[in-house]
């Protein structure tokens, strides 16, 4: 199966690290190509081409200064790429509960009269072992 083109959609824009670097970078402030090189110790040439991804695909905005181009990213093109991370922030964030719940029960064995795991004995051809299962 082919591989979407990088500038077909913000997904693929952001596939590659350096662009996330470049948009973290100019989030909170505007900045010109060449303050972008600097600080992250990358190639004129590939963050000229990495800005230009990102412009084609709206992740970014750039505004005339006299003779300088100044890049900043565009937080409001970036909402769908949030709005779909969400979902699994969401999911991680009830997992995390669920170990901390299963660590609270452990820690406080006197506050929860049924464990929440159990012993399985295994053998194998080499030695027998305990596994923890939760």
């Amino acid at each position: 199966m082919a591989r979407a083109a990088t500038t077909s959609d913000a997904f693929n824009a952001v596939a590659e690290p350096r662009r996330r670097e470049i948009l973290n970078f100019i989030a909170l402030q505007e900045r010109p190509v060449g303050e972008i090189v600097d600080r992250l110790g990358m190639e004129q040439p590939s963050v000229s081409k990495h800005l230009r991804v990102l412009l084609e695909v709206g992740l970014v905005n750039v505004r005339r200064d006299g003779r300088r181009m100044l890049y900043r990213t565009n937080a409001e093109a970036i909402r769908p790429l949030h709005e779909w991370t969400e979902t699994f922030e969401r999911y991680w964030r009830h997992q995390l509960s669920r170990v901390k719940e299963r660590a609270e029960r452990k820690s406080n064995p006197s506050n929860d009269s049924a464990p929440d795991f159990h012993f399985k004995e295994e053998k194998n051809d080499l030695d027998s072992k305990q596994e923890l299962r939760i």
